[in-house]
């Protein structure tokens, strides 16, 4: 019903309605006081038509107040002061321009309010020389007090309009943000998913069918390899839809969700064994060390950690899979810094170029966007002795002492 055409149109014209009504009403409560108000000292000037035409010319055009806020009120201001100035009954016309002053200071800004409302200061000033003897000077005080009021009435309201305004807009740019900065993770997500596991699937491909008749063993290991690859493809989009499906904070879900095997909880360091074997068998020899006393990582850096290390393999396969290539991840006793380093062996020309340029790929702006959301640096660059080296190094927050493990170093 909220969208049904007839209720938009009925929502659009309240606003008219409201206004035709408090004119005309205003027009009518005014009359009657001026045609019923007693004055048996004859303080005021007669009653007679032109005063009933005055106070339609007062308070019909307030109809259009809000459209023509300043034109509504040089012309209710113009038609009162003559209405005072002919000396009838004073108290049934300042309404009008008390009204149409508030109009002003809501919709105008403070430059133009302050200007009208000294001009209706002093047509209501004016007005004063028609009080009842003895209460001039009570008179100035309660018209200037009035002004005062709806000047300051109608200003706030427009402040208030305006910072309404300014929240709405605020919270869609966050929206908008929020958005953005979603795509991003989903598009950042899906790469390091998909381009991994494709590239293992593809050199393993090419392998079985390289060998599928003279070495079928090796053969069956490859297509093995590649059907692993492509179910653990599968559950992690199966996992990452989940987490879009799900209401709630992903890095709280992340976290409660705990260690589980790969595939079937949120990756981290502690699958990079699983990650290796992958690699190793699609022909790219990996040693992998760990050096520091090794504590459990936050989920989201923990991730990081990992996407970074999953990366840059995937480039080594794609770009060198002759080299050899050794992982180190170092525990910090406040940070965690990997890299990863092959000696370029069998290199292609393109891969020798440095990630920070257009020729970086996603899979290099993923990895410092992720760096990034910790507070962490990405370097990829060329290695001095040859080969390339990727280098990650993320602040680690830590709350209590280190969780003791062993040292070890693993060759692979």
């Amino acid at each position: 019903m909220a969208t049904h055409p007839a209720t938009v149109r009925l929502r659009a014209g309240l606003p008219v309605v409201g206004e035709i009504v408090w004119a005309v009403g205003s027009l009518w409560i005014s009359s009657t006081l001026l045609h019923n108000w007693p004055d048996p000292n004859g303080y005021w000037r007669d009653t007679d038509g032109l005063a009933y035409v005055l106070l339609a010319a007062i308070y019909l055009p307030l109809v259009l107040r809000r459209r023509f806020p300043v034109a509504i009120l040089c012309g209710t201001g113009f038609c009162v002061a003559a209405y005072l100035t002919l000396g009838y009954y004073h108290v049934v016309a300042v309404c009008g321009l008390a009204t149409a002053l508030y109009t002003v200071a809501s919709l105008r800004p403070r430059r133009v309010s302050l200007r009208c409302a000294a001009a209706a200061l002093v047509v209501f000033l004016w007005g004063t020389r028609l009080a009842e003897p003895g209460i001039g000077a009570l008179s100035v005080a309660f018209v200037t007090v009035m002004t005062v009021v709806c000047w300051v009435v109608g200003d706030g309201a427009r402040r208030l309009r305006e910072l309404t305004r300014r929240l709405r807009l605020e919270q869609e740019e966050k929206a908008r943000r929020a958005v953005t900065e979603e795509r991003i993770r989903i598009a950042r997500e899906l790469h390091d998913v998909i381009a991994h596991h494709v590239s293992v699937i593809s050199v393993q491909t090419g392998l079985a069918a390289y060998v599928f008749t003279a070495d079928p063993p090796t053969a069956r290991r490859a297509l093995d390899t590649v059907g692993d690859s492509a179910r653990e493809a599968l559950s992690e989009m199966r996992r990452m839809l989940e987490v879009l499906r799900e209401e709630g904070p992903a890095p709280a879900r992340a976290a409660a969700s705990g260690p589980e095997r790969p595939g079937a909880g949120v990756p981290g360091l502690g699958h990079l064994d699983e990650l290796v074997k992958r690699v190793g068998e699609a022909g790219v020899p990996v040693d992998v060390r760990v050096t520091g006393t090794a504590y459990e990582l936050p989920p989201g850096i923990d991730l990081c950690a990992y996407r970074v290390v999953q990366e840059a393999l995937t480039n080594v396969i794609k770009h060198a899979p002759e080299a050899r290539t050794t992982v180190r991840v170092d525990y910090g006793a406040d940070e965690v810094r990997v890299r990863v380093k092959d000696d370029g062996s069998g290199r292609t020309p393109a891969r020798t170029t440095s990630g920070a340029g257009p020729a970086a790929g996603q899979g290099l702006i993923g990895m410092r966007e992720r760096a990034t959301i910790y507070h962490g640096t990405v370097t990829a660059e060329p290695a001095p002795g040859g080969g390339f080296e990727v280098s990650l190094r993320v602040p680690v927050p830590r709350a209590g002492g280190d969780d003791a493990d062993a040292v070890r170093t693993r060759r692979r």
